[in-house]
C-alpha cells in the first residue's frame, strides 16, 4: 500500500463536495510528475491526505483512498473543457486520473504552518521550498504521524 497527499482548492472542489459525491474522478491535473504518480504509482485502496490550498487556512482536512486504477482524463478530449488537449488522442492520451473514494473528514484541519513546525516531517515534500505538485507521495510514517496531528489540541 502506497500514500499519497492531494490538494485541491476548496472553492473548486472541497472534502464536503468529496463526501456529498462519495467517489470522484481526479480530473484536470496537467502537470507530467503528478500524472505520472497516478498513473504509474497509485493502486486501488492506497491511501489519501485530502488537503485544501489556495485558501485562508491551508492545510490536511480528510481522508480518501484511490477507488480505481489509472484510466484517461476524459476533460483532455472536450473542446470546451479548460482541460482540453488537442495533443491527447483516444489512441493516445497524454493525461490520466484515478478516481477517489471519501472515507472521513478530520475533526480539524492540521494547517500547512503546523505541518511545517514538525521536525519529524523534516524532508516532507509539502514543507519543502518551491515544491508545488498537487499530487505527492507520503511515507508510511509521515502518513501515521499526521492522522495523529488531528487529535492534538
Amino acid at each position: 500500500m502506497h500514500y499519497w497527499l492531494m490538494k485541491s482548492e476548496p472553492d473548486v472542489f472541497s472534502i464536503d463536495d468529496l463526501a456529498r459525491a462519495k467517489t470522484e474522478p481526479w480530473s484536470g491535473v496537467r502537470n507530467y510528475q503528478a500524472r505520472n504518480f497516478m498513473r504509474d504509482g497509485m493502486k486501488v485502496d492506497d491511501g489519501v491526505l485530502f488537503y485544501h490550498s489556495s485558501c485562508a487556512e491551508p492545510g490536511v482536512v480528510g481522508v480518501a483512498t484511490v477507488a480505481t486504477a489509472a484510466y484517461p482524463d476524459p476533460t483532455q478530449f472536450e473542446r470546451k473543457s479548460p482541460y482540453f488537449d488537442a495533443a491527447s488522442t483516444a489512441e493516445n492520451p497524454r493525461w490520466m486520473l484515478v478516481d477517489v473514494a471519501f472515507k472521513r473528514k478530520f475533526k480539524r484541519t492540521v494547517t500547512l504552518d503546523e505541518l511545517k513546525a514538525q521536525p519529524r516531517l523534516e524532508g516532507f515534500a509539502l514543507t519543502s521550498r518551491g515544491n508545488r505538485l498537487s499530487i505527492l507521495p507520503v511515507t508510511k510514517s509521515q502518513w501515521t504521524f499526521i492522522l495523529s496531528l488531528e487529535n492534538k489540541p
